[in-house]
């Protein structure tokens, strides 16, 4: 069976097509979809991860902007099993709507793709807005970009992604994906991550805006004290009612504390 067709990789787009079957089949492997799972792979491209997902499970929806790679993965799809073509930006489309038209037995979408370097972070809290229609996501991203995703306080790489990410979901590294398995290789190596995201009951964030800008504000100048980078967000009396030092830096406060130091604040 093929395993994608070939098409030139446009720069512009941050396309890096992904061809070695040991990968793709690891990749299969973790997502191991069930009957009634409905996918929704983000990116296609070549169609590398589309058809083996499509062998498997015989039905899956796919989000695709480069318009020229629509008539030739329609026409692959064919032989593999029902592709669901959705032309545009993947950031204009409602996960939401999307779960509640199609959904597994549970209004729920299982979200997938090989995401572009220079759109992952978009794409990543574009799904966050949307987390309680989503039941999974897989993700093959840049490492660096995973091991931002995952980091816990005290790392150099924990950030303002690695607490809006964990507040909502759990966060689970896979594995590394060497460069040499995409065409063109890029510069760097990738990984693929798995989100789940949380229940509704077991999510502590009050206001979803106020604790966004409580952790933008926080690490918008890592050097600063939190006393200092929340300036106009949170007084000492709100930072001390968090069970938080005014001296520490957003990089030494757990996820957790930014959540307590949100729900302190009144509502956005």
């Amino acid at each position: 069976m093929s395993h994608g067709f070939t098409a030139a990789a446009k720069k512009h787009l941050g396309q890096n097509f992904l061809h070695e079957r040991g990968v793709i089949a690891k990749i299969v492997q973790a997502i191991d979809p069930r009957p009634g799972d409905v996918l929704v792979e983000i990116g296609p491209g070549q169609g590398a991860l589309t058809f083996p997902l499509l062998d498997r499970h015989g039905e899956l929806t796919a989000i695709e902007f480069d318009r020229d790679l629509h008539a030739p993965l329609q026409a692959a799809a064919a032989a593999h099993g029902r592709l669901h073509l959705i032309a545009g930006d993947v950031l204009g489309v409602d996960f939401s709507a999307l779960a509640v038209r199609g959904g597994d037995a549970r209004g729920q979408i299982r979200l997938l793709g090989n995401l572009p370097y220079n759109l992952s972070s978009p794409i990543l809290f574009h799904a966050l807005d949307h987390a309680g229609a989503i039941r999974d996501m897989h993700f093959m991203l840049q490492k660096e970009v995973v091991e931002r995703m995952a980091a816990g306080p005290g790392s150099k790489v924990y950030g303002r992604l690695s607490v809006m990410l964990q507040a909502y979901c759990a966060v689970t590294p896979l594995f590394t994906v060497p460069p040499g398995a995409f065409r063109p290789a890029p510069k760097v190596d990738s990984a693929v991550v798995r989100l789940v995201p949380k229940p509704a009951d077991a999510i502590a964030v009050r206001d979803r805006e106020v604790f966004a800008a409580v952790v933008r504000a926080a690490f918008g100048q890592r050097r600063k004290t939190l006393r200092n980078a929340l300036q106009g967000v949170a007084d000492g009396a709100a930072i001390a009612a968090a069970g938080l030092r005014a001296d520490a830096r957003a990089e030494q406060v757990p996820v957790a504390g930014f959540v307590a130091l949100a729900n302190a604040l009144p509502r956005a």
